[in-house]
């Protein structure tokens, strides 16, 4: 058929498919050995393309780079948004699930919470409006959830919000770069801890409690 390769696929599918290929690649080399140690010739090989074929899908190592964190910006969002939609209604059971989901989610493969916290800084300049984006779309989910809450601080919400953020963010750098890493759960009772301090005044302090 006109348009078709050997494989059966358009070129379109061909396209996505090798795509998908880098951002796979990537998504392990960005994560170890790290964004600058990789270089497209070593991304091409993993993935089993050209290096023309690079560029007819990302116009830059860079541009693959905000493709690999913004996909999992969405897959970690979509978790965390379904948990606490599912979770009962009152504010200390979102702050559980969220918290629990976020923590859990990143840290079930080591190359996503490196990707999301720490590659995302080392980085730099190539990362900073994705990484913008993503801590503007998680502060909203806190905002959201906040609201209503029985006793608020006499603080802005947002900057709060910002500041509960950096508190994970600087848990689980210390998670991907601690030998060993601190167990799971005890930074989401850590990070529970905290954010019930924020928002109560009584109450159990730690998510085990639950």
């Amino acid at each position: 058929m006109a348009g078709r390769d050997y494989r059966g696929m358009s070129a379109a599918e061909r396209l996505a498919d090798r795509r998908e290929r880098l951002i796979s690649a990537a998504y392990t080399l960005f994560a170890q050995p790290g964004f600058h140690a990789t270089t497209i010739e070593r991304l091409c090989a993993t993935a089993r393309i050209s290096n023309r074929a690079f560029y007819e899908c990302f116009s830059s190592r860079e541009d693959l780079m905000r493709a690999v964190y913004e996909r999992c910006i969405e897959e970690t969002l979509a978790s965390v948004t379904e948990a606490i939609d599912t979770a009962p209604p009152t504010l200390d059971d979102r702050i559980v699930a969220g918290i629990g989901e976020y923590i859990r989610f990143v840290t079930k493969d080591v190359r996503r919470a490196r990707l999301m916290h720490l590659e995302v800084r080392r980085a730099g300049n190539v990362l900073s409006g994705a990484r913008q984006q993503a801590v503007a779309s998680f502060t909203k989910v806190i905002e959201s959830s906040a609201r209503g809450a029985a006793r608020m601080p006499p603080l802005d919400l947002h900057l709060l919000a910002l500041g509960l953020i950096g508190a994970i963010t600087e848990l689980l750098i210390e998670w991907v770069m601690t030998e060993p890493s601190p167990p799971t759960e005890q930074l989401v009772d850590t990070a529970v801890y905290i954010f019930r301090r924020t928002f109560s005044s009584d109450g159990p302090l730690t998510a085990s409690s639950q």
